[in-house]
């Protein structure tokens, strides 16, 4: 190894390098193109900054001066990228290394200058570093190596061109490293296209864990999910914990929620900017902050220090998001906790979650309060304040305490101020569903003397019996009705209880009396169903044409059903009214023509048959003519008096003529001009030599309307 780096790796306490560090850094990989997959949490970053040194230093233990770049890592994420750079600056600061970001949702300006100034290796997103490649401002003729971390992402994420556009601007002779967590289609087909010869190194072991991981399934009813996850948090009391939530707005609701319950606590989520996002991880890093609420955008290559508990408020999305999310914790040796919070209607949801995964997790419950503050007590008791030496004042103020107050009150204050500046536990509702389910125990029969006969029903006996025996309901099992009487379980030691302090006739209340049964009865069975009848059922009285109907069976065809009928009309024929045809007339109605409340007697109407109208006649004098007035004779020439000039409707006029206009014109049209008749003169075309014509404006006033102030 380069003893530059392995200086660095001296002073940060490296003693043997992981699984994935030794394989990359194997000696006839040197030069090769890689790919690369391996756990979350193996040390991946270390493990390509040692691969590509070789390729960088090119046997000399210094870098030149900064020019255009030597090595390119493209990262998914802008927290991985900035962790990258970190960890690159440490790694090559002994070899003159300068390391430059280009990030999104950082300021371009500065970034460009620093590539102007020259850099060794170049770190960023890659949207941001095409805007550079395309902009010149980042040149890449210069390239020895380029490292994709978390290629899967970025192709998930939608940068498969991006990707494409920097692999062909770079050299040809460079070096590609890709890592992995899983080498799907894509991931194969971007590596043949892109890579020469590589080498695939796998530190995967097919069907095993993450052995640093304790999976944990913790159940609980819908309503107590941020109840259960508050308990964990208090519980376990881990330096830094992540709860992971698969939307912003529940990042934003449990953070709040938190901050309400006394905890420190940041969010991470991709609505914001990247100077709060930095900040939040540098709270946590420096210990401002414990709890961590993220989306799905911290999952991947976020490494927190003593990142003990992960907690998956949300089930993740799919089994890749479960591991990255789990793989926060459990960390170069480091152990951690994985918890699963699965309300009770999503479990089978999860087992099968965990079966894709090859995942083997306990299945328990939510701490309670009381186990909260057991746990409490015992963080108290093994505190290494209690070894520290006194001091003066300290000597002083003990004495001073212990002459006025108690050993157990001022034990008792000392738990009381310890538990002051912690959140309260959460009373949890209901355990989950996967609860083992509690035997009856030993038990004992009484029968009451009300059975079917008197109308007795489980639901009015369970609370009399409640309060005739002072009972509560865990201490009552079955309930069977018979005809005559009721048989009761009872547990045994509250069942003699209950019949020892009854009368000596048994009754319970309301003349209802209990007796012990010897033994256990015989229950029965439940009565058997008759055969299920075929057919229809019979038809019911004034049902019409339905007596007609026979019941089909199964092995012939089903009879056509009869049409229904409303008199002598088939159903299904409906006039245009819509209405049913009815034998009722029209006049028949309860109050006649009028409302009781109006004036005058009602007018009695004759029903009107059905049927059509007798052709108008207007040579016959109208029948409702008003009274004084004559009707109208005929004129001379055989047109009946009030007659139009034209031909009415459906009179077809002689020799095949139409009803209007001219002989074989269009229907619709102009009627045909009378003999001699002149023909109508049109309108007019505008003639503008003509000027009466012309629009004169009124006096006083002028052509042009004046607008109003």
């Amino acid at each position: 190894m380069i003893t530059p780096l392995s200086e660095a790796l001296a002073e940060r306490g490296y003693d043997t390098l992981t699984e994935v560090q030794q394989a990359v850094t194997a000696p006839e990989l040197a030069g090769a193109d890689l790919l690369v997959s391996a756990q979350t949490g193996s040390g991946k970053t270390v493990g390509f900054g040692l691969a590509i040194a070789e390729t960088l230093l090119q046997g000399e233990p210094r870098l030149g001066a900064p020019a255009a770049p030597l090595a390119l890592i493209v990262a998914p994420t802008r927290e991985l990228a900035l962790q990258v750079r970190r960890e690159i600056e440490w790694l090559y600061a002994r070899t003159g290394a300068r390391v430059t970001s280009c990030i999104g949702g950082m300021d371009a300006r500065e970034e460009r200058r620093a590539l102007e100034r020259g850099a060794h290796i170049v770190v960023g997103t890659p949207g941001r570093l095409r805007d550079h490649i395309e902009r010149g401002a980042l040149e890449l003729s210069d390239i020895r190596a380029v490292v994709l971390d978390e290629a899967d992402e970025m192709l998930d994420l939608g940068f498969r061109e991006d990707l494409e556009f920097m692999l062909g601007e770079a050299p040809a002779t460079r070096r590609t490293l890709l890592f992995s967590a899983t080498v799907p289609p894509m991931i194969a087909e971007l590596a043949k296209r892109y890579q020469r010869d590589a080498v695939r190194v796998t530190t995967l072991v097919k069907g095993s864990q993450h052995a640093d991981i304790s999976y944990q399934v913790v159940q609980v009813s819908p309503a107590d999910v941020e109840h259960a996850i508050i308990n964990l948090l208090r519980f376990h009391d881990a330096p830094t914990a992540i709860v992971f939530a698969n939307t912003r707005a529940t990042v934003a609701r449990l953070t709040a929620r938190f901050a309400n319950r006394g905890f420190a606590v940041v969010s991470l989520s991709g609505e914001l900017s990247q100077d709060e996002r930095s900040h939040a991880l540098q709270a946590m890093r420096d210990g401002r902050a414990k709890v961590c609420v993220a989306t799905d955008v911290a999952a991947r290559g976020i490494d927190l220090p003593n990142l003990e508990l992960v907690v998956h408020a949300d089930l993740p999305t799919n089994t890749e998001a479960l591991l990255h999310r789990s793989g926060r914790t459990g960390r170069a040796g480091r152990k951690g906790i994985s918890a699963l919070i699965v309300p009770d209607k999503i479990t089978n949801k999860a087992e099968r979650l965990l079966k894709w995964a090859k995942l083997t997790a306990e299945w328990t419950h939510a701490p309670t309060p009381e186990d909260i503050r057991a746990k409490d007590e015992a963080r108290l008791l093994a505190d290494p304040a209690w070894q520290a030496d006194l001091s003066e004042d300290e000597a002083a103020f003990a004495a001073k305490l212990v002459a006025e107050r108690t050993p157990e009150e001022l034990a008792a204050a000392c738990l009381r101020l310890f538990r002051a500046n912690l959140s309260a536990p959460e009373e949890l509702n209901v355990k989950g569903a996967r609860a083992p389910k509690q035997e009856f125990g030993p038990s004992i029969w009484v029968a009451l003397s009300v059975g079917r006969d008197k109308g007795a029903e489980p639901r009015w006996l369970l609370p009399l019996i409640c309060r005739a025996g002072n009972l509560d309901k865990a201490a009552i099992g079955r309930i069977r009705v018979r005809d005559n009487d009721t048989l009761v379980e009872l547990a045994e030691d509250a069942g003699r209880t209950m019949l020892a302090g009854l009368q000596a006739n048994g009754i319970l209340e309301n003349d209802v009396a209990a007796t012990l049964v010897e033994g256990t009865p015989d229950l029965g069975s439940a009565p058997a169903r008759g055969p299920k009848p075929q057919g229809r059922p019979a038809p019911r009285d004034g049902g019409g044409d339905r007596a007609a109907h026979k019941p089909y069976s199964a092995d012939g065809p089903r009879p056509a059903a009869p049409k229904k009928s409303y008199g002598d009309k088939p159903y299904g024929d409906k006039p245009r009214s819509g209405k049913p045809y009815s034998d009722k007339p029209r006049g028949d109605k309860p109050y006649g023509d009028k409302r009781p409340d109006r004036a005058g007697p009602a007018k009695d109407r004759a029903p009107k048959p059905y049927g059509a109208k007798p052709a108008f006649d207007r040579t016959k004098p109208s029948s409702d003519a008003p009274e004084g007035r004559k009707p109208r004779a005929a004129k001379p020439g055989g047109k009946p008096a009030g007659k139009p000039a034209g031909r009415s409707f459906g009179d077809k006029p002689a020799g095949g003529a139409k009803p209007f206009g001219k002989p074989g014109g269009k229907p619709g049209g102009k009627p045909a001009p009378r003999p001699g008749a002149k023909p109508a003169a049109g309108p007019k075309r505008a003639n503008a030599s003509d000027t009466s014509k012309r629009f004169v404006p009124p006096k006083g006033g002028s052509a042009t309307p004046r607008r109003k102030p």
